[in-house]
């Protein structure tokens, strides 16, 4: 493996390979059985690269490989883990992995995550999402040993008015558009299935992770902000992007990653956050425009003049919301958890990765490792609840 020294925030971060850090997460997920869902999309390649930094057995499912390029197979992350192809719409297939793994540790991610593509594909998306989830809990509902699960649904899945407060947990589900419908109906399901057999000492307990807006390096998904601008730029090109002034709380995607660790370690610990749901995002202050965005992630990119990197188009073919944020107040309480970057961190940690893997041809694994060295650093620096030991 290719030693990096990175350096970030003015500081050199000294690097610390894949060596597990007993601090992290109090070592839970070390030697353990984790399945992850959706292992091959851009968040489960990272969530699953930091469970095999943490030690973890990791067990992936996925019915195919999303993107060209991919994250997963950049890191090539198939020969750290088990890598399963299968579709979470078969139950049938999922049972059998399910019964044949014996998970103490499911963090459910498969979906259909694209907005533009639920139009295009609506059944797909609902089957996906919705009977995704219900095969993963009725796989789960047979179960005889102890199994922590983390069903990750979306920030979509509240019936958003666009006001100018965060969602709360118990906000009102729904959505106008086929993608946050079928988010708020998983949850639906969730619901039902939780209080029918997950009850009365069932040995599965469960809990949701909400996020969205989340960017990192190895994003290559159709109709995402990052991903669009990635692609234009390596080729110097400019990015068409449609609604330049909508605000999104943009977070990197180590910071819901981190939540949904913490929610698995403390429904390992404690039964009493069992059947419950956590919003996890960044800051206030991080609530940025498109525009905003795309202008420091220039700057990062070294684009002498941010006038032509991109051009607007105008063209909403779909519903889009101009403002989502959520109230993470119930996880700061519950988990003691909060968001451990800033905006200006978080915007150079994506323009880093894609700069490293666009023009430095690095050791692209190497250097997810030193990202996610880095963030444990500075959780510790910061005092994170996650990176104490209990």
């Amino acid at each position: 493996m290719i030693v990096i020294q990175y350096k970030l925030f003015g500081k050199k971060v000294e690097p610390r390979g894949s060596k597990v850090n007993s601090l992290i997460f109090d070592n839970i997920y070390n030697g353990r059985r984790v399945l992850v869902t959706g292992h091959t999309g851009f968040k489960g390649s990272w969530l699953t690269t930091w469970l095999v930094k943490l030690g973890a057995k990791v067990i992936g499912v996925s019915k195919d490989i999303p993107t060209q390029p991919s994250m997963f197979e950049v890191l090539n992350l198939s020969s750290q883990i088990q890598h399963i192809q299968a579709d979470i719409r078969d139950l049938a297939e999922v049972k059998k992995i399910i019964d044949n793994v014996q998970p103490e540790f499911v963090f459910h991610l498969a979906a259909q995550a694209i907005v533009s593509v639920s139009y295009n594909n609506p059944v797909e998306t609902i089957m996906t999402n919705v009977l995704g989830t219900l095969n993963i809990l009725e796989s789960l509902r047979t179960l005889k040993e102890q199994c922590v699960t983390v069903l990750i649904t979306s920030d979509k899945c509240y019936d958003n008015v666009e006001w100018v407060w965060g969602y709360r947990e118990t906000d009102q589900l729904g959505g106008k558009d086929v993608y946050s419908g079928s988010k708020a109906s998983a949850e639906l399901v969730i619901k039902c299935y939780l209080h029918s057999f997950f009850q009365n000492e069932h040995p599965v307990r469960l809990a949701i992770g909400r996020a969205g807006n989340v960017i990192g390096g190895g994003d290559w998904a159709r109709d995402r902000i990052i991903a669009d601008c990635m692609r234009a730029w390596s080729t110097n090109n400019s990015v068409e992007i449609r609604s330049p002034q909508s605000t999104r709380p943009w977070q990197h995607v180590l910071e819901p990653l981190s939540g949904y660790l913490l929610l698995g370690q403390a429904l390992e610990q404690s039964p009493r956050l069992h059947g419950e749901a956590f919003n996890f995002g960044p800051r206030t202050e991080q609530n940025h425009t498109v525009l905003e965005l795309l202008n420091e992630l220039g700057k990062n990119w070294m684009h002498k003049n941010n006038t032509n990197i991109y051009r607007i188009t105008g063209d909403i073919p779909f519903h889009e919301s101009s403002l989502l944020k959520l109230n993470c107040d119930k996880s700061l309480f519950h988990l003691k958890w909060e968001s451990n970057l800033d905006y200006s961190e978080t915007v150079k940690l994506v323009g880093d990765w894609y700069d490293a893997y666009y023009r430095k041809k690095t050791d692209m694994y190497a250097l997810t490792l030193e990202q996610i060295n880095i963030y444990e650093r500075l959780g510790i620096e910061r005092d994170r609840i996650w990176s104490k030991s209990s």
